[in-house]
């Protein structure tokens, strides 16, 4: 896994943080990177993925050379340096819904627009015992609105390595798989009336779940 100096391409802040997530995922988490050519090199687009860990966001987003935003939980802004960080590195203030609320969907499509990407995770929160959990229909809200490709990704070893109400497993292995971009007519179906961001949801993580973590022969 190599990005060059990637970071100076980034702001400030995020080019740091973004270097130092490599870092420590590369000295105590490492395991396989798999799928970085379905990452769009240009352009705006959506990375849907599974949660399993607090360490499932800077891991993931780790891998991209990219500079994307990432959606927070409102009630993490509580004034102080946890503000300013989650201000400095443009993260999106969210109801804990997965998205739903106006303010957060005008953010995302403006980053869209500015050709950024964006990390979602359609379960809404962390699994709490290592499996998928049913997809919220936030994500295929926001999925629908955007109409730009949604790059499937798959976490694997978050869980165990720091996984809700787990302590932190320094050394764990922790591999990330992305697959080939979803376009939107293959996850939106305006024909599902009500059901169709719910659907669409289902749809973008069913391709979340169907990656699988590679295997390599017993020698």
């Amino acid at each position: 896994m190599s990005h060059g100096f990637r970071q100076v391409e980034m702001q400030p802040v995020y080019g740091f943080f973004h270097y130092l997530s490599t870092v420590v995922y590369g000295m105590f988490f490492r395991g396989d990177v798999v799928g970085l050519e379905y990452i769009p090199t240009k352009g705006s687009f959506l990375i849907a993925a599974n949660h399993a860990s607090f360490l499932d966001p800077p891991f993931i987003g780790g891998q991209v050379s990219r500079q994307i935003a990432y959606f927070a939980r409102k009630t993490l802004w509580v004034g102080g340096f946890a503000s300013w960080w989650l201000d400095a590195v443009g993260t999106i203030p969210v109801d804990r819904d997965g998205g739903q609320d106006v303010s957060a969907i005008k953010r995302v499509l403006k980053a869209l627009k500015e050709d950024k990407g964006l990390i979602l995770f359609p379960e809404g929160t962390r699994t709490p015992d290592g499996h998928p959990q049913t997809p919220k229909a936030g994500v295929g809200l926001i999925a629908c609105r955007a109409q730009v490709p949604v790059v499937p990704a798959r976490i694997f070893g978050s869980y165990e390595a720091f996984g809700k109400g787990r302590s932190l497993r320094l050394g764990t292995p922790v591999t990330v798989v992305f697959g080939r971009p979803i376009s939107p007519s293959a996850f939106d179906d305006p024909a599902a009336g009500k059901d169709r961001y719910q659907v669409a949801s289902e749809r973008i993580f069913a391709r979340v779940t169907a990656l699988e973590q590679p295997r390599y022969p017993t020698v």
